[in-house]
This record gives structure tokens, C-alpha cells and sequence, in this order.
């Protein structure tokens, strides 16, 4: 339900035929990854969006590769780094710098319940497009802002990606090899988790006020940022130095639960996690690796004294599981409740049973692939669940999304022809 005029404008919404924000429509100005998953986050959950890129190049994201999807002729197509955030959407084409694409944008806005941009501070107060400005003509309209740094703050106009955030927030500093270990020192997480983390938190506060709206009539400036989202999300970590006023240290592949928990090889070299996550856990793992007298061994009896003698244990641990191979070990600890699982690489993880139970790889049909592999979406609902969209390409949808704002074929011819759109 648009927030200007209580109802969905033009035709039904791109999502409309499920999915709880069915009713939502998201202005995406964003580009890259963090914002446009927050995004395709909202469109998965049923919202119409509808992104805007600019004219000719489109998202710099459909760049950022390899890999990509070739296109049908063989050329290059998306970048998956493109594709991982953008199912679900429309494309239009604008100008922004132009008079006439502001004004074509101000016009979407209107008719938004959400606008989403990741612009450096202050770009968008240029064209106009600011959060005051807009909201100015759409006091209902939630208007989040996705940065590095922020909208406050000395580094405020400071430009940054993922890899600057994990570095500046402490996680590198609590990831890769213990000191004293070979290749020790700060390792960076592969994935963006800086701006999936933004992602997800801007996500979250939409629907936050969204549901506000509901009371109040009135819209909100969401402010998100990366170096924020990066330290949040270490949630335990952080929170361990401001209780002990001690930077946690690197533990390389240890787990953060009850001890034992780490990666160990079995006698077929194959890597596996396991976790006992209390007493009466780690008894079972040691019925399990035949030496029950471990788990009564004073060194050993309680978590507490596992984690002080970690080094001895893990030695022991070392020993018995190379006597039986990964399968064998998966198979006996599953049924003995002790928490493990294999070390995956992407293709283990996409062929786990219980991964395509969970419908986390699914196919959707693309101009360029008639059965686009995409991931699924974590968020599963017993109903209703959301249509889905293939990611657009660049300015797909222009023309159908322009005839909804009322012009004219010869107004959308003028437009494309000066460069407009």
C-alpha cells in the first residue's frame, strides 16, 4: 500500500501474488551489494521494487566479476556479485543529474513506501533527492540510507568497502591462525559480511517502520552503516572486551561453545567440526572415540578445565580420529548427538540433503539462462510465499514502469532519446 495515496498505484504490484510486504512498494536508487540486498531482501518477502540505475552502464555491481553469466550469443553478461542481489526487481533507467530525471524520480517517490540509497553523504541533496527533500513531499515515505561510516560522524563523507570495515571493526583481528601457529595474523572473512550485515540490519528496520507507520502516518531516516553493522554483528566478541576490557584473541579454527570445538581430520584426511557443547556432551564424544575414561578425567571432567587444557586434549582427540574416515565419524557422532558436520566446499554444501531440502538453490527463468541457479532466500513462511522475479537487466522495465506513471509512448520516446532514460 503506497504511502501517499493508501493504495498500490498503476498495476499490481510486480510481487503481488504472496508474501507478507505484497503490499509495499521499495524505491532501490542503490548500487553494488549491501543496499540492493536489502532490496531483494524486501522483494523476497513479497514488496514491489524497483530499481533504478543509470542509463546505458546500469548498477557498477553488473560489472564486478568474474564470474558471468554469458549471454545467449556467448558475450559477457551480469556479474554474479550482480545477480546474488537484484532477483526480484525491476529496472528502470534515469538520469539523475537531469532536471526531467528528478522530477521523474520525485514522481516514483511519491508513490513509494520505501526509498533506499547508498549514495556517499550529501550526493543526493545535489539532484534534490535528499531524505529532506523527499520526505518533504512524502512525509509517509521511509527513506534509508546505506554508507560506510554513516550520516554523523568525522568519517562521514568517507567512501569504504567491505574488506576497510572488517579490518577497522576487530573481526580480522579475531580471525585466522592463533599466535604462535604457522600463517598467523588477521585474516579477512572471504564473503562481504560488512554489507550483507548492513543488508540484513536495513532490512529489519524497514519493517520496523513500517509497522510505526501504521500508528503514526509518518515515515523514518533510516541511517545504516557498514563499520556499525560490522561491529554489531561480532555481537559475543565485542561484547567480551567491553565486560573484560581484554581484546579477544584468535583461536584459528576453534569454536566459540563448549570445548572441544574445532575442525579436526579424520584418517581419510577429510576435515570435519565438531562442538560439545557441555558435560554431558563430551561424555558422548567420548563413548563415541572409545576412551570413556576421558570424560572423567580431571584435567577434562568439566568445560572449564577442557578450556584450560585444550592443547593436551586436542592431541588426544588428534589420535583417535584418524583411525576411521570422515563418513564413518559423521555417521557415528550424528547418532551418538554429538554436534558435527563436514567442512564443505560451495559444491558439498549445495549437494547436502538437507540443503535442497531447504530449497536454498532454486532455478528461475532469465533472458540469458532459461533456468537461472540462484540461492534461496533463509526466510521460509508455511503460506503465501512471494513470486520471484529473475534479477532485470539494465532499464528492463522502463517503459512498462513510465506508462505507470502515466506517460505516453511519445513521451517515453522523447525521454529515451535525450538520454533521459
Amino acid at each position: 500500500m503506497t504511502a501517499a495515496s493508501g493504495q498500490a498505484c498503476g498495476s499490481a504490484p510486480a510481487n503481488a501474488a504472496g508474501g507478507p510486504l505484497h503490499d509495499v512498494r521499495v524505491l532501490d536508487l542503490s548500487r553494488i551489494l549491501a543496499a540492493p540486498f536489502t532490496g531483494q531482501i524486501l522483494a523476497d518477502l513479497g514488496a514491489e521494487v524497483i530499481k533504478v540505475e543509470k542509463p546505458g552502464v546500469g548498477d557498477e555491481g553488473r560489472l564486478m566479476g568474474p564470474p558471468f553469466q554469458p549471454r545467449p550469443d556467448g558475450s559477457r553478461g551480469d556479474s554474479a556479485l550482480y545477480l546474488s542481489a537484484n532477483r526480484g526487481k525491476r529496472s528502470i533507467t534515469v538520469n539523475i543529474a537531469s532536471a526531467e530525471g528528478q522530477a521523474l524520480i520525485r514522481k516514483l517517490a511519491l508513490q513509494s513506501d520505501v526509498l533506499i540509497e547508498n549514495y556517499k553523504v550529501g550526493d543526493l541533496a545535489r539532484y534534490g533527492l535528499d531524505h529532506a527533500a523527499l520526505c518533504a513531499i512524502n512525509p509517509a515515505l521511509i527513506y534509508c540510507s546505506i554508507t560506510g561510516f554513516g550520516q554523523t560522524g568525522p568519517a562521514r563523507h568517507r567512501p569504504g568497502y567491505d574488506a576497510i570495515f572488517q579490518g577497522m571493526s576487530g573481526v580480522m583481528s579475531v580471525t585466522g591462525p592463533a599466535d604462535g601457529q604457522p600463517g598467523a595474523g588477521p585474516v579477512k572473512i572471504g564473503p562481504s559480511l560488512a554489507d550483507i550485515n548492513a543488508g540484513l540490519f536495513a532490512a529489519v528496520a524497514i519493517c520496523a517502520a513500517l509497522r510505526e507507520r501504521e500508528r503514526t502516518g509518518l515515515g523514518r531516516h533510516v541511517d545504516i552503516a557498514l563499520l556499525d553493522s560490522m561491529l554489531a554483528a561480532t555481537t559475543h566478541y565485542a561484547q567480551s572486551y567491553l565486560t573484560s576490557g581484554e581484546p579477544p584473541i584468535r583461536r584459528g579454527n576453534e569454536g566459540n561453545g563448549g570445548m572441544p570445538s574445532g575442525m579436526y581430520t579424520a584418517g581419510d584426511g577429510k576435515p570435519f567440526m565438531i562442538t560439545a557443547g557441555n558435560d554431558k556432551q563430551f561424555a558422548k564424544l567420548c563413548e563415541a572415540l572409545g576412551i570413556p575414561a576421558l570424560a572423567t578425567d580431571p584435567r577434562f571432567a568439566q568445560n572449564a578445565g577442557r578450556a584450560e587444557n585444550r592443547g593436551p586434549l586436542r592431541a588426544l582427540l588428534e589420535a583417535q580420529f584418524q583411525t576411521r574416515s570422515r563418513p564413518e565419524w559423521l555417521a557415528i557422532l550424528d547418532a551418538c548427538d554429538v554436534p558435527v558436520g563436514p567442512v564443505n566446499d560451495y559444491a558439498e554444501a549445495f549437494a547436502e540433503p538437507q540443503v535442497a531440502e531447504r530449497a536454498m538453490q532454486f532455478a528461475l527463468p532469465h533472458p540469458h539462462n532459461p533456468a537461472m541457479p540462484m540461492v534461496g532466500s533463509p526466510i521460509k513462511f508455511g503460506r503465501d510465499p512471494a513470486s520471484m522475479r529473475p534479477p532485470p537487466l539494465v532499464g528492463q522495465h522502463s517503459a512498462e514502469i513510465l506508462h505507470e506513471l502515466g506517460l505516453t509512448d511519445k513521451e517515453i520516446a522523447r525521454l529515451q532519446a535525450s538520454g533521459v532514460v
